[in-house]
């Protein structure tokens, strides 16, 4: 067996390798790192099954239609406001993301019933923007 002592985004871990064809890790991380890193691990997973019903829901003509943030980012400016009647394809929030500003664009005709996120706000995958009736 060999042990290493690995750094991860300032998070230590001790790991033990054994000779042959297994591999057993033991994590001896600081307190807050554990709970930290789960949350993150889990939160991309989740995201995409968030942002699916958003996509289902535009298919049906009732109720409100959610306008879900694609990537984790800041937002850089809000382009409609409540009550604005918009078109297909236009742009509803702009949201900076890797350094690239993203236009997050209306998924269909109708009106928009909320706008829930504020400049400068940070958002992360499947978070609510806004909703369209």
């Amino acid at each position: 067996m060999k042990n290493y002592t690995i750094t991860v985004n300032g998070n230590v871990y001790d790991v033990t390798v054994e000779e042959g064809t297994s591999v057993s890790t033991t994590a001896a991380a600081p307190k807050a790192a554990a709970p930290t890193a789960a949350p993150k691990a889990a939160a991309p997973a989740a995201a995409p099954k968030a942002a699916a019903p958003a996509k289902a829901s535009s298919a049906g003509a009732e109720g409100s239609e959610k306008v879900a943030a694609p990537m984790p980012g800041k937002i850089l400016g809000v382009k409609a406001s409540a009550g604005q009647a918009v078109k297909k394809g236009d742009v509803l929030i702009v949201l900076e993301a890797m350094k690239m500003e993203n236009e997050i664009v209306a998924p269909s005709d109708g009106t928009v019933a909320s706008i829930d996120v504020a400049v400068g706000d940070s958002v992360e995958a499947g978070t609510t923007l806004a909703t369209l009736n």
